[in-house]
């Protein structure tokens, strides 16, 4: 028995997670292949997942994208210093934009950092990125709320969760 985050896993979960941790493949059947591999049918390691899901061992699956290998290089977070009762509607309307990757909301650090709303555009070219900013200004009534433009300037390793670096012997505690 394993204790991840204050929650039990039992050995068919901790090598599910052993093996999600890495990454999971690229095929039409990746739930199938991940279970050949440790000798889970399809459906136990959806339901698996599920259930460290429910009981918030795992947060979510996503994909990790690296946007600089399918050609976009200009790459931009807009931090906006919108107040606080429009936050519900102006996240709604940017979370709307195509060109949005991401839009969520943070706490200000005053006095320095007056900024609560963030949203991740890319695009190929600077031009293309301030080009749908305009268009998210314009779309979102925003023209008039003080933001910063931050174009990234380097690409840092981008990884998914990982909840132990070896596996664990069964009675050992994480």
């Amino acid at each position: 028995m394993l204790v991840i985050s204050m929650q039990i896993v039992n050995e068919k979960e901790s090598d599910l997670l052993e093996v999600i941790q890495t990454g999971f493949p690229l095929s039409p059947r990746p739930f199938q292949d991940i279970g050949h591999a440790i000798g889970l049918s399809e459906s136990e390691v959806i339901a698996i997942l599920k259930g460290l899901s429910e009981r918030g061992v795992i947060k979510r699956i996503g994909v990790v994208v690296r946007h600089r290998e399918l050609g976009f290089k200009a790459n931009a977070m807009v931090v906006w210093n919108v107040p606080d009762d429009l936050v519900p509607q102006k996240g709604k309307l940017i979370g709307e934009m195509e060109f949005v990757n991401l839009c969520y909301l943070r706490r200000r650090s005053l006095p320095r950092w007056p900024y609560n709303l963030y949203c991740m555009i890319h695009g190929r070219q600077r031009s293309e990125v301030l080009d749908n900013i305009a268009k998210l200004e314009a779309h979102c009534g925003m023209e008039d709320i003080a933001k910063e433009v931050l174009f990234s300037q380097r690409r840092y390793k981008q990884q998914g969760a990982h909840y132990f670096a070896t596996k664990p012997s069964q009675s050992q505690t994480i």
